[in-house]
């Protein structure tokens, strides 16, 4: 394979990675189901980690999750910050802030989360095998807030 072609796939992950990715919120602001399974990889070994749960190991168990989230959520939308995407291999990840604005029962919540999605190639596509979500729960770190804006 000549290096030119190299690059070349590389950069095709990087496009393929950065739009499975974009599957997966516009899966989560659909609240469907059928669009999330499309994008996880459906086996044992996948994890997720919601803000505030515990973990969560296992396809099935994933589903039941992404299942009770989207059966008691109102309108969820997204705008995605500080995203980085890296590609190793089969394997690639995306950092970046979730930056939510949901709906639930008439009240309106806005809050930022940082998140890490883990996307491993199989059969040629990119399948996401963990997604972990924390809340914000710290000010700007000291390099943050020296830097004058």
């Amino acid at each position: 394979m000549s290096r030119g072609r190299a690059v070349g796939s590389a950069r095709d992950d990087l496009t393929l990675v950065r739009e499975a990715n974009e599957r997966f919120y516009k899966a989560f602001e659909h609240l469907s189901l059928e669009e999330m399974e499309a994008v996880w990889a459906q086996t044992p070994g996948v994890v997720c980690i919601h803000p505030g749960w515990r973990l969560l190991r296992g396809w099935q168990a994933v589903r039941e999750s992404w299942a009770l989230i989207f059966k008691n959520s109102g309108e969820v939308r997204f705008t995605l910050t500080d995203l980085r995407i890296e590609v190793a291999g089969a394997f690639a990840w995306v950092v970046l802030t979730e930056n939510l604005l949901s709906q639930q029962q008439g009240n309106v919540a806005v809050t930022s989360v940082l998140a890490t999605n883990l996307f491993q190639k199989l059969d040629g596509k990119w399948r996401m095998i963990l997604h972990h979500a924390s809340h914000i729960m710290a000010g700007p770190s000291r390099e943050e807030s020296r830097t004058v804006h």
